[in-house]
């Protein structure tokens, strides 16, 4: 039974974690309400090109985001 268990976790170290979790993590992050426990995940099952990429893309989209906002509050000036 702990053979089992244990090729389970060697199995999901192996994968890495997924797209939904690493946003979650980025997301997080950007709030600064980071886990400890997902922060140790991120940091032994994550890769950093996930989280680079993933920091990229929510920095433009925050930027786009507020540029959109400024526009349209200025605009109805």
């Amino acid at each position: 039974m702990e053979n089992s268990s244990k090729d389970q976790s060697e199995e999901q170290e192996r994968e890495g974690i997924s797209g939904l979790q690493v946003l979650q993590s980025t997301l997080a992050a950007a709030l600064g309400v980071q886990s400890r426990k997902n922060r140790e995940r991120d940091f032994q099952e994550g890769k950093a090109s996930q989280f680079i990429i993933a920091g990229i893309l929510f920095t433009l989209i925050f930027v786009g985001v507020m540029i959109a906002i400024v526009r349209t509050v200025l605009s109805g000036t």
